[in-house]
């Protein structure tokens, strides 16, 4: 039996931070037919709240720590404002659109990352997606919309990569669907010279992106990303792809298939 698609999408911060792409995007979002699940982060949007608001926002290697203070401000910043201005522009698209973070309907569980090295804080890792859940929302005609939060079960929100949740939610729904994930942000794809934005490396699998890693090509802030693309796959997600905003329209097809 043919499994009914579905779309996972996955939307970088630049593109939330322009407020013409982000416009453009969740039009073309809106147009894909099926089901079909957003994830977004928050962009440098909680970093300038808590500014205003005095807190340092402390950074190891690209990575926010996040203590207490800094919870508060990305739970405003990501459940409230990001979310609810995305829910609000999709509505105006006729997407019936509900705003969520892992804590809803136990959508998403994660595990406070132990303390080796650096103390992260209150920094989740994704132990369990309550697929059955999201599923019931979809069926009733919602597209869920979620931000980069998740709950351990007893009562602890916690900052979790919003990369990492959308490849943990395409490997739960693939269980039922046949499941495509794309990654969305400001470039065309994963690029052979970062400095050439015309570069993309069109297909990547298990052998070149060894050989991509050995030659130093990968940039440390897309190890993470293709990590999780390869996990996804091996996990049974169908496919997953990596590029601009135009990914969703097929305006351009420009843009990094990964394989295994």
């Amino acid at each position: 039996m043919t499994k009914e698609k579905i779309a996972i999408v996955k939307i970088g911060g630049n593109i939330i931070e322009d407020e013409v792409v982000l416009k453009q995007f969740l039009q073309s979002f809106s147009k894909l037919e099926g089901k079909k699940i957003l994830i977004h982060g928050g962009g440098k949007r909680a970093t300038q709240f808590a500014s205003k608001l005095g807190i340092t926002s402390k950074m190891v290697d690209g990575r926010r720590i996040t203590d207490k203070e800094t919870l508060e401000v990305i739970t405003m910043v990501y459940a409230g404002l990001v979310n609810k201005k995305i829910v609000a522009q999709l509505q105006a698209n006729n997407t019936d659109a509900i705003g969520l973070t892992g804590a809803d309907i136990n959508s998403i569980q994660s595990e406070k990352r132990p303390v080796k090295e650096i103390d992260f804080g209150f920094v989740g890792d994704v132990t369990k997606v309550n697929h059955h859940g999201i599923d019931t929302l979809m069926t009733a005609g919602f597209t869920p919309v979620f931000c980069a939060l998740t709950h351990d079960g007893n009562g602890q929100l916690l900052n979790t990569n919003a990369d990492t949740i959308a490849s943990q939610i395409a490997i739960g729904m693939s269980e039922n669907y046949a499941t495509s994930l794309y990654y969305c942000f400001e470039l065309k794809g994963v690029l052979n010279d970062f400095k050439d934005k015309e570069s993309v490396i069109q297909k990547i699998n298990s052998k070149t992106y060894q050989e991509l890693l050995a030659a130093g090509t990968i940039s440390a802030g897309m190890l993470p990303k293709l990590e999780n693309c390869f996990d996804a796959l091996q996990k049974g997600v169908q496919e997953v792809l990596i590029g601009n905003t135009t990914l969703l329209s097929k305006e351009n097809n420009l843009h990094t298939k990964i394989t295994l």
